[in-house]
């Protein structure tokens, strides 16, 4: 059933990543919505590698919130504050509505997510990085797990005569719930493109030139090896945006990494109405597939608790699936039984990187009087 819109619980989503767009736009047509982000568009960030090295694609990826919505709206602003279902702005602005979701992501190095206020400061910085590449003889990835292994493909399948080092402090790529055919696979790949491969020890101390920038590299492992390279990019360091609980009644529901607290529902826990999904949450890995159905989890409870129908579901934690492109035609990953070759992971993602199933939410004609 359809509530009316005269009678619509309101609906905030702080947060315009994965899950928060998905939760809004599943809840349009029964609640009162309002989606809240400081900057002006969703980023596509799963497509972040293929536009450093094919920069074509900075016209794709950056889709205006102001399209997403029907009924709804989108309200630019940062949440500084979080207490309860009471939500202040840093305009100073505050909201307090039936139903919270917080979906405020992670943040994580650039360019794999970029952080700039508008879409024009975020297209400039993109297109540097991509210039810096180009000029760049001997590209330098610290870090070897699933943003590591797709950026040292991108490069390489599109500049294959760069040199590409790989390293990670652990023993292993792709640490995790994967099984090793996977690795293998991974490793069969990486050596067929020339990506050169060190694991098992630290650095010293990482580049004191920013990531991304064209710069001479020279860096040390604890085992004594030296890594050169004339730029450098960093794949490891994700961090859980929650600082805006600080103070509030939420601030004890986070765990020692930041993230935030939620029962098999995906409420935060011990509260009803107040919600937390994707990179936010503890209550899976962080990824842009996971975050996309912890919000249709979520939207489904919150329209069965307005419209009275259906029963709340819980939240099942995401098998080990994964889709891994090393470039638009090459790559491996576990999507059902075994792993997933070169070919399909081509047509699962790396040919098109998802572009087309995130964009298509973003059709609305917005209602004049929302």
């Amino acid at each position: 059933m359809n509530v009316s819109p005269t009678v619509r619980p309101s609906v905030v989503v702080v947060g315009g990543g994965y899950a928060g767009i998905n939760v809004a736009k599943a809840l349009d047509d029964v609640g009162d919505v309002t989606l809240v982000d400081p900057t002006e568009a969703f980023v596509h960030n799963v497509a972040a590698w293929r536009t450093l090295v094919e920069p074509e694609w900075l016209g794709r990826i950056f889709l205006a919130y102001d399209h997403l919505l029907a009924h709804g709206r989108f309200v630019r602003g940062r949440a500084v504050a979080v207490d309860g279902r009471r939500v202040t702005l840093e305009s100073g602005r505050t909201l307090e509505p039936d139903y919270l979701v917080l979906a405020t992501g992670s943040s994580y190095p650039f360019p794999a997510k970029t952080e700039e206020p508008d879409v024009a400061s975020a297209r400039t910085r993109l297109r540097a990085a991509h210039d810096a590449l180009v000029a760049a003889d001997r590209a330098l990835i610290i870090g070897a797990g699933p943003a590591g292994l797709e950026l040292a493909g991108e490069i390489k399948s599109f500049f294959p005569e760069k040199k590409v080092t790989l390293m990670d402090m652990s023993e292993e790529i792709l640490t995790g719930p994967y099984d090793q055919p996977l690795r293998d696979e991974l490793h069969r790949q990486l050596a067929g493109l020339g990506i050169e491969v060190r694991l098992g020890s630290a650095l010293n101390t990482l580049p004191s030139a920013p990531p991304a920038t064209l710069a001479p590299i020279r860096v040390r492992s604890e085992a004594g090896e030296e890594f050169v390279a004339d730029i450098w990019f960093r794949a490891f360091g994700v961090r859980p945006h929650s600082e805006y609980v600080d103070g509030g009644s939420l601030s004890d529901r986070r765990d020692e990494r930041g993230y935030l607290r939620v029962d098999e529902q995906l409420h935060v826990v011990g509260e009803t109405n107040v919600y937390a999904v994707g990179d936010v949450a503890d209550a899976d890995r962080d990824m842009a597939g996971i975050a996309t159905r912890q919000a249709e989890v979520v939207a489904a409870n919150i329209r069965a608790s307005i419209t009275g129908e259906g029963e709340p579901a819980n939240y099942e934690t995401f098998p080990p699936l994964i889709a891994i492109p090393l470039g638009p035609e090459r790559g491996a990953g576990f999507v059902g039984d075994g792993v997933a070759d070169a070919a399909t992971i081509a047509e699962l993602k790396g040919r098109h990187m998802l572009i087309d199933t995130y964009a298509s939410l973003f059709d609305a004609v917005p209602d004049v009087a929302a």
